[in-house]
């Protein structure tokens, strides 16, 4: 059993106190923390939390409690000064994406988890679905040989589908694209060497920055990925993990994640289309802990047992997700340069 407290009560942070904690039973929560009063006040009476594990300040929740491990669930912009104050007080970190803001910042506490001797996990939650663990064992088979393309289109509508930060600075790439970013390291088992992105702000929308863009990402094993995603479409919703077709020497690997829109919940899916045959679907296996419950549940294995579990997104590795982050804000205030993934990385 790992002991835990939370930091960040907000409207996410409040989602993962009563949608995600309460289903990892491997975790005892022992702290709730934010400055906010009304937040701390919200998680006792819609959650029923003890009045006496609610905090206003870390350094008080570090001094009541024994917990070792501090799930960050705030702005992205609280992220580094936060995570870092948790591991200097000695505690394992679980935060949400993206861990920071810079890949100097990431270094930064990569290096400082590594210095205590403490574990930092990012929660890259679309990891732990059925058809993207599906896929990446596909790919790593070999399945329709060597991959040329992977096109992938994200596609919602935020005005009138409850988006909430207008004013978010890089509200695509750096709030929404990071998941597609890092699922393409996790399926293809690779690493990006360039990139090139535009991106762009429609009439008419409400958005501060752009909510729209098209990128082009080459890997070192060759595939080229083919991205378009946007805030801004009128069309047809797609799966919040996006619509993925994976082109090999042999056929085709079609497939979507997180089907969740309004009220509705779909399945995912996973299509095999060789090149000569009929299509046929993939039956998936389940994932026991799916989602941010993956996250947590994958964080406490490591606590626990030592365990590394597949899925497991440590501050080093979700640097190279952080980079194309990065790597394409850089790219489209260029007007669409290709970027090295060198001069990201440093």
């Amino acid at each position: 059993m790992v002991k835990a407290i939370q930091i960040g009560l907000g409207h996410w942070g409040f989602s993962w106190s009563k949608d995600v904690i309460p289903n990892v039973p491997t975790v005892e929560m022992v702290g709730y923390v934010d400055t906010n009063p009304e937040a701390t006040e919200r998680v006792q009476t819609e959650l029923g939390i003890d009045p006496k594990l609610c905090f206003h300040s870390l350094e008080d929740a570090a001094h009541h409690t024994d917990a070792t491990l501090a799930v960050c669930t705030l702005r992205t912009e609280a992220h580094y000064p936060v995570v870092k104050r948790c591991l200097e007080l000695g505690y394992n970190v679980l935060v949400e994406k993206p861990f920071t803001t810079t890949i100097a910042q990431g270094k930064e506490l990569v290096a400082l988890a590594k210095a205590q001797g403490k574990v930092l996990m990012v929660s890259q939650n679309y990891r732990h679905q059925p058809a993207p663990i599906a896929a990446a064992d596909l790919i790593a088979e070999g399945k329709f040989g060597a991959l040329n393309l992977v096109s992938i289109d994200f596609r919602r509508h935020g005005p009138s589908q409850g988006y909430r930060y207008w004013d978010m600075p890089d509200p695509l790439l750096a709030d929404m694209s990071i998941h597609h970013f890092d699922l393409m390291r996790f399926v293809l088992g690779d690493e990006p060497v360039r990139l090139s992105c535009r991106t762009w702000n429609p009439p008419g929308s409400p958005f501060r920055f752009d909510p729209s863009g098209v990128a082009t990402i080459e890997f070192s094993k060759g595939t080229v990925v083919s991205y378009r995603a946007s805030w801004m479409n009128s069309g047809p919703v797609t799966p919040w993990a996006g619509e993925w077709v994976m082109d090999g020497a042999e056929g085709q690997i079609a497939w979507s994640s997180r089907d969740h829109f309004r009220d509705k919940a779909g399945p995912d899916v996973l299509s095999l289309l060789p090149l000569d045959g009929k299509a046929e679907k993939v039956k998936l296996t389940p994932v026991k802990f799916a989602d941010r419950m993956g996250t947590l549940n994958a964080m406490a294995k490591v606590l626990d047992t030592g365990e590394v579990p597949r899925g497991f997104s440590s501050g080093a590795d979700n640097l190279g997700s952080l980079a194309l982050v990065q790597g394409t804000i850089l790219s489209a205030s260029r007007g669409g340069d290709w970027v090295d993934m060198k001069e990201i990385m440093g």
